[in-house]
C-alpha cells in the first residue's frame, strides 16, 4: 500500500514541479529568483509553525469525533494516526485520508464504516469555516460571490439530508433493494449512523469554529508572506485570497489541488496589480508551507506508526 502512496507522492511531485516551471515562465525566471532572494527566508520556521499549529488543532476535531462515536483509543495513538493521514493530503478532495480510519481498524479493532464519516465530516466542518472566510470576503472585496454561494449551497443540502432522519433513511433504505448493497447493509447503517451523530447541530457548530480557528493560522501565515513582499493588503483580503484557492482547488477534486489553488492565488495577486513575479513566489512558499510540509509530516508519522505497530500493508479493506 506505502509503494502506491509513495508513486502517488512522486507523480504528484512531478506534476507540481511541471506547473511549477510553467508559472515560473509565466513571471520571467529571473525576476521569479529576484523575488525569491528578496525574501526574509527566517520567517519559515514561523511559517511551519503556523501550519503545525494548524494540524494540532485540527487533530483536536479528529479526536472529538472518535469520542462521538465511542471509539477508545489511547490520545497517542489517536495523535499518531492522525498525522499519519496527512501523507494523503495530496489525493483529491484529502479524501485519501480514509488511511485515518482503517489505521483506528488496525489499532482498535473498529470498523471502518464506523469511523470513515469521520473524514467526511472533517471535510464539512473544514469546507464551511473556509465558505464563511471566504463568503465575508466576497461580498466585501466582490470577487467570487457565485462560485462561494453555490459550494455553501451543496454543502447546506448536505448536511440537511444527513441530520433529518426523515428524508435519509428513505435514501438508506434504497441500498436494501440492491443485490449489490445488500452484503454490505450493516457498513451502511454503521456509516450512516456515524454521520449522523457527527453532524448534529452542536458538534457541527463546535468543530466549525474550531475550524475556523485553525485554518486562521495559515490565513496569518499567507498574510505574513505578502506582508514580507511589501503587498498591502489587509488579513482579510489575505484570508479570503487563501480561503477562496482552497475552495476551489478542492472542489477541482485534482490532488491537493494542484494547479488550480496555486493559479488562483497567483490571479488573485495579479487582479489587483500586483508584480507576477511576487504572486508566484509567494504562492509557491506558501504552498511549501502547507501542502508539501504537511505531506511531509505525514511520512515522518507514518514512520513512526509503522515502527510501533508494524508494516501497513491495507492490502484487504473491509468493514
Amino acid at each position: 500500500m506505502l509503494k502506491k502512496v509513495k508513486k502517488n507522492i512522486f507523480i504528484s511531485l512531478g506534476i507540481a514541479g511541471i506547473l511549477y516551471l510553467g508559472f515560473t515562465i509565466y513571471a520571467n525566471f529571473n525576476n521569479v529568483i529576484f523575488a525569491f532572494a528578496s525574501f526574509n527566508w527566517f520567517l519559515i520556521p514561523l511559517l511551519l509553525l503556523l501550519s503545525l499549529t494548524n494540524y494540532c488543532i485540527r487533530f483536536l476535531k479528529w479526536d472529538y469525533y472518535l469520542k462521538v462515536v465511542d471509539v477508545k483509543i489511547k490520545t497517542i495513538d489517536s495523535f499518531s494516526i492522525f498525522m499519519s493521514g496527512l501523507i494523503m493530503s495530496v489525493t483529491p478532495g484529502k479524501m485519501g485520508e480514509l488511511l485515518k480510519s482503517y489505521l483506528v481498524k488496525e489499532v482498535t479493532k473498529t470498523p471502518i464504516s464506523k469511523t470513515f464519516p469521520i473524514v467526511f465530516a472533517e471535510r464539512i466542518t473544514d469546507f464551511v469555516s473556509l465558505i464563511f472566510i471566504a463568503l465575508l470576503g466576497a461580498y466585501v472585496f466582490n470577487f467570487g460571490r457565485g462560485i462561494v454561494i453555490g459550494v455553501g449551497i451543496f454543502f447546506l443540502v448536505v448536511l440537511i439530508l444527513i441530520s433529518n432522519r426523515s428524508i435519509a433513511e428513505p435514501l438508506v433504505g434504497l441500498f436494501e433493494k440492491s443485490k449489490f448493497f445488500r452484503k454490505h447493509l450493516e457498513s451502511i447503517h454503521n456509516a450512516y449512523e456515524s454521520s449522523y451523530q457527527l453532524l448534529r447541530p452542536l458538534p457541527m457548530i463546535y468543530m466549525t469554529l474550531l475550524s475556523l480557528v485553525s485554518w486562521s493560522f495559515e490565513c496569518l501565515g499567507y498574510h505574513l508572506i505578502l506582508i514580507n513582499f511589501n503587498i498591502g493588503v489587509s488579513f482579510l483580503w489575505s484570508s479570503f485570497s487563501y480561503g477562496f484557492a482552497i475552495i476551489v482547488g478542492a472542489i477541482s477534486m485534482l490532488p491537493g489541488g494542484l494547479g488550480v489553488t496555486e493559479g488562483s492565488l497567483t490571479f488573485m495577486l495579479v487582479r489587483n496589480n500586483f508584480p507576477k513575479n511576487i504572486a508566484v513566489a509567494s504562492t509557491f512558499i506558501i504552498r511549501v508551507a502547507t501542502l508539501w510540509f504537511a505531506v511531509l509530516i505525514g511520512i515522518i508519522s507514518v514512520t513512526i506508526y509503522q515502527n510501533r505497530f508494524g508494516k501497513i500493508s491495507m492490502e484487504t479493506v473491509s468493514n
